[in-house]
């Protein structure tokens, strides 16, 4: 039953293999998500095996999808079945699989926030009834809260804060200032907790992002996932935190603001449109960085 059950759902794709995968990502692009270290590595860490599948027209690939069984890799599902929600929080990431732009291929792996790049060329799709929050262009924003923005940047480094670079943390420091802010600001575990320090190595390369300083303390810490595709830039904000004591410097709202604008300046000097995706657009400060966009499920 089963055999049939996977026959159905991988017909008209074959099995190929991880390099393959890579060449038809750098090909055809994709997201965080779906980046092929970024999947290998994470993939190994959790013990989860993956295949890789492609779709051929006239001998050369022209999609591919990693799997883990019924669901495209790194699914929640798949971490929550395996009882390994507490090694990786990948937040609701944006789901862009690699496939060719003259293209229509039938994808049956379960997915949720797939991009509307893939709309018209992956035809199982139909509409997810929660859009997805995509950074606004920074021409977007009034010159007020633009100005806000900048006060509140000066405020904070007049008060003796200061932002510096993720990079310069090691991926343990990095963790332990991550749980601790973000713990303080909710009042709960943070996900994957179990996993923080060693995901944060494997995925080290492609972190991005500053953390805010005050008093020698991080204040404001934002997790940011930087990969570059073709034809985008995309970046993948997983979560972050906030010391509620700094409130009054709003080091949440000025991180949120040098990160995004740090972000725009480097895609535009890669001539790239940027995806900065700050997840579901289902919280109110949301709306003030992001415009919502359609996305799509199988």
């Amino acid at each position: 039953m089963l055999s049939a059950l996977r026959w159905w759902r991988e017909r008209g794709w074959s099995e190929i293999d991880q390099d393959s995968y890579a060449q038809a990502w750098q090909a055809f692009g994709g997201s965080v998500a779906t980046h092929p270290e970024v999947v290998r590595r994470l993939s190994a860490f959790l013990g989860l095996p993956v295949r890789y599948l492609g779709w051929q027209a006239d001998g050369r690939i022209v999609a591919a999808v990693p799997c883990w069984g019924r669901h495209v890799a790194l699914a929640k599902d798949v971490l929550k079945r395996e009882n390994k929600r507490g090694l990786l929080d990948m937040g609701n990431a944006e789901i862009i699989l690699p496939v060719a732009e003259d293209v229509r291929v039938p994808v049956r792996q379960r997915m949720r926030y797939v991009s509307e790049l893939n709309a018209g060329r992956i035809d199982t799709l139909r509409p997810q009834p929660e859009g997805l929050a995509l950074a606004r262009e920074p021409e977007d924003y009034s010159k007020k809260f633009r100005y806000n923005q900048r006060r509140e940047l000066r405020l904070l480094e007049e008060a003796g804060g200061s932002l510096r670079p993720m990079a310069e943390f090691s991926p343990a420091e990095q963790a332990a200032m991550y749980t601790e802010l973000f713990e303080r600001r909710w009042g709960f575990e943070v996900p994957g907790k179990q996993g923080l320090a060693e995901v944060f190595g494997l995925l080290r390369e492609f972190m991005t992002g500053s953390v805010v300083m005050l008093e020698g303390n991080a204040v404001a810490i934002q997790v940011l996932y930087r990969v570059e595709a073709p034809g985008w830039v995309s970046l993948e904000y997983i979560n972050g935190g906030v010391d509620p004591q700094s409130r009054e410097f709003s080091p949440g709202s000025v991180l949120s603001f040098v990160n995004t604008q740090q972000a725009w300046e480097d895609a535009r000097a890669l001539g790239k449109p940027l995806r900065y995706s700050f997840g579901r657009a289902d919280r109110e400060y949301k709306d003030r960085w992001c415009r919502t966009v359609p996305v799509f499920q199988v």
